[in-house]
C-alpha cells in the first residue's frame, strides 16, 4: 500500500543529491533567497523551494585579447594581456555579477587602454612589469566588491605599426653605431696618451732609444719581408757627429 510512496520519496531523495567538487562551492537559494555556503561533498537540495549554483574556486587565467590603443605621444598600438585571478567570495561573485568571468575580462580591457593611454611608447616598452601592476592593482580595486582576487596581470604582447618597427630598429642602430665611436675616440685618446708617456721615459733616458732600437731590429730578424725600413735615431748620428769632431 505504501510501496509507490516510498518508491517517489526514494527518487525525491536522488533527485535532490548534488555533488559538490572540493575545488567548489555552492550558493544555496531557498524560495529565492540565499541562505549558505555549500562545501564540497553531498549534498540535499530540496526540489522547487531550493536552487543551488556551483563556483569554481580554483585559480583562472583570462587572456586579454588584443586592444587598440594610443600612447601619449600619438602612437598606435595594440596590447594583450593574461589576468590571473581566483574566486575568494563566492556569494559576492554569484550575487554582485552576473557574470563574473566577463565582467573581468571587459574590466582589464578598459583598464589597459586606459592606462597605456596615459604613458609614451618608450615608457611603455621600457617599463611592463610597472604597467602591469598598475593595471592589477586598478582591476583588484574593483573586484574585491564582486568577490575575486587578482592574482597577477601580465603583459604578452606589445604590437606596434610596421612603420615604427622600422624607425625603431633604425634609432636602435644608430645608437650603436654612436657607442663604437665614442668607444673607439675613447681607444685612440687612451693610446695616444700611453704614447706619450712612452716618448716622455724615452726622452729622459739616455741610450734608452738606442735600447729600443735594438730591440726593433731584433724582431725585424724574424721576418721575411723583402723590404726593410732602417730608422736610425739621432742620438747615434749626434755620436757619429762628435767623434768625427774629435
Amino acid at each position: 500500500m505504501y510501496y509507490p510512496l516510498i518508491v517517489f520519496i526514494v527518487i525525491i531523495l536522488f533527485a535532490s543529491i548534488r555533488q559538490v567538487n572540493q575545488y567548489e562551492r555552492g550558493v544555496k537559494l531557498r524560495f529565492g533567497k540565499f541562505v549558505k555556503i555549500v562545501e564540497p561533498g553531498w549534498r540535499l537540495v530540496l526540489p522547487i523551494i531550493e536552487s543551488m549554483q556551483k563556483i569554481d574556486t580554483r585559480i583562472k587565467a583570462a587572456d586579454v585579447p588584443y586592444q587598440d590603443t594610443i600612447t601619449q605621444d600619438n602612437i598606435s598600438c595594440k596590447i594583450n594581456a593574461v589576468i590571473y585571478y581566483r574566486i575568494n567570495d563566492v556569494a559576492k561573485a554569484w550575487l554582485e555579477v552576473e557574470n563574473v568571468m566577463n565582467a573581468v575580462s571587459q574590466l582589464a580591457q578598459t583598464t589597459m587602454r586606459n592606462i597605456c593611454g596615459e604613458l609614451t611608447l618608450d615608457q611603455l616598452l621600457s617599463s611592463r612589469e610597472e604597467t602591469a601592476q598598475r593595471i592589477k592593482d586598478v582591476i583588484a580595486m574593483h573586484t574585491t566588491a564582486w568577490g575575486v582576487e587578482v592574482g597577477s596581470v601580465e603583459l604578452k604582447d606589445i604590437s606596434l605599426p610596421e612603420d615604427m618597427i622600422r624607425t625603431i630598429a633604425k634609432q636602435a642602430e644608430a645608437e650603436r653605431e654612436k657607442r663604437a665611436v665614442i668607444i673607439k675616440s675613447e681607444g685612440e685618446l687612451s693610446a695616444a696618451n700611453n704614447l706619450r708617456e712612452a716618448a716622455s721615459v724615452l726622452s729622459s733616458s739616455p741610450g734608452a732609444l738606442h735600447l729600443r732600437t735594438l730591440s726593433t731590429l731584433n724582431d725585424l730578424s724574424s721576418d721575411q719581408s723583402n723590404t726593410v725600413i732602417f730608422a736610425i735615431p739621432l742620438e747615434i748620428l749626434r755620436a757619429f757627429e762628435k767623434m768625427g769632431q774629435k
